[in-house]
C-alpha cells in the first residue's frame, strides 16, 4: 500500500478531485442538485451538431491516420536509403501546435489562399473551401488538417512497437511459404497490439478534443463538442453548461479507452 500511495495522491489530486468538482459544477445550482445545465446543454441548438461532426471526425480520421501511419512505419522497418531522415520529415508537424497547424492549412485554403491560387493559375477558378454553405468541403479541410498534424503521432507509436517485433518470426513464415500480407496479418500485427492500443486510446481522445485547428479554420461554422465547451466558459460566460459538455466528452473518451482494450486484447492467454 505504501509503494502505491504517491500514485494515489497524484492521481486523486490531477484527476478524482477535478473529477468531483466538475460533476458538482455541472449537477447543482445554488437551491441544490438540478438537471437545469444538462437541459440546457441538450437544448442548445448547436451540441447536437457538435456531436455528430465530433463522431464524424473521428469516425473518418481514425481509420485514415491508422493506414497512413503503419505503411509509412512498415516501409520504415525496410530500412530504405535515408530512412532516418524520410522519418525526421514525417515526425515535423508532431512539433507544432495545433493552433499553428491550423493556421498553415488556413493559409491553403482560405479563398485568396495557396489552393486556390493554385487553380485561378491553371483556369480552374477559385471555390469558398470554409464557407459556412459548404459544410462538406470545411470538414474535409479539418480533417486534411488533422491527418498532417497528429498521424506523426500514431507513427512514432508504431514505429516504437515495431522496434520490438523480432524479424526472425516474420523470415520464418516467409521460410514456410506465407505470403506478404499473411505475415503482416499473422505475425507483425498480432504482436503490435499493445502499441496500436495505445496509439488507438491516444488518438481517439485527442480526436474527441480537437479544438484549435477546426477553429483557426472553420470558427463555430462546424461545431465541435470542445469547441462549444469553450464557447459556454468563455463567450457565454457558463461554466456549469461547459463543464457539463467537458463530462460528456469525459465519458465517450472513457467508453472509447475501454471498448479498445476489450477489443484488441490478447484472447490466448489463459486465465
Amino acid at each position: 500500500m505504501l509503494l502505491i500511495a504517491p500514485s494515489l495522491v497524484v492521481m486523486t489530486a490531477l484527476f478524482a478531485w477535478p473529477l468531483v468538482v466538475g460533476v458538482g459544477q455541472a449537477f447543482s445550482g445554488p437551491d441544490g442538485p438540478t438537471l437545469a445545465y444538462a437541459r440546457r446543454m441538450l437544448d442548445d441548438p448547436y451540441f447536437w451538431p457538435a456531436v455528430r461532426n465530433t463522431a464524424l471526425l473521428v469516425v473518418v480520421l481514425i481509420p485514415i491516420q491508422f493506414a497512413f501511419a503503419l505503411t509509412m512505419a512498415l516501409l520504415l522497418r525496410e530500412r530504405p536509403r535515408f530512412a532516418g531522415a524520410h522519418f525526421y520529415v514525417w515526425v515535423v508537424p508532431l512539433a507544432i501546435s495545433d493552433l499553428a497547424a491550423g493556421l498553415v492549412w488556413l493559409s491553403v485554403f482560405a479563398d485568396r489562399g495557396y489552393l486556390n491560387s493554385v487553380l485561378e493559375h491553371v483556369g480552374a477558378g477559385g471555390y469558398a473551401w470554409l464557407s459556412y454553405e459548404n459544410t462538406t468541403t470545411m470538414f474535409l479541410a479539418v480533417v486534411v488538417a488533422e491527418l498532417w498534424r497528429s498521424t506523426s503521432l500514431v507513427l512514432v507509436i508504431v514505429v516504437a512497437g515495431l522496434q520490438g517485433v523480432p524479424k526472425d518470426y516474420d523470415e520464418a513464415a516467409s521460410v514456410f511459404g506465407a505470403t506478404y500480407w499473411q505475415r503482416l496479418r499473422h505475425v507483425v500485427l498480432p504482436q503490435l497490439r499493445p502499441s496500436l492500443q495505445v496509439a488507438l486510446i491516444l488518438r481517439t481522445i485527442l480526436a474527441l478534443e480537437t479544438f484549435a485547428v477546426a477553429q483557426a479554420l472553420t470558427g463555430r461554422s462546424l461545431p465541435l463538442l470542445v469547441g462549444e465547451t469553450y464557447q459556454w466558459y468563455n463567450v457565454l460566460q457558463n461554466p456549469n453548461v461547459a463543464t457539463a459538455i467537458a463530462l460528456v466528452v469525459l465519458a465517450v473518451s472513457m467508453l472509447a479507452a475501454v471498448g479498445y482494450l476489450r477489443l484488441l486484447r490478447d484472447r490466448t492467454v489463459t486465465r
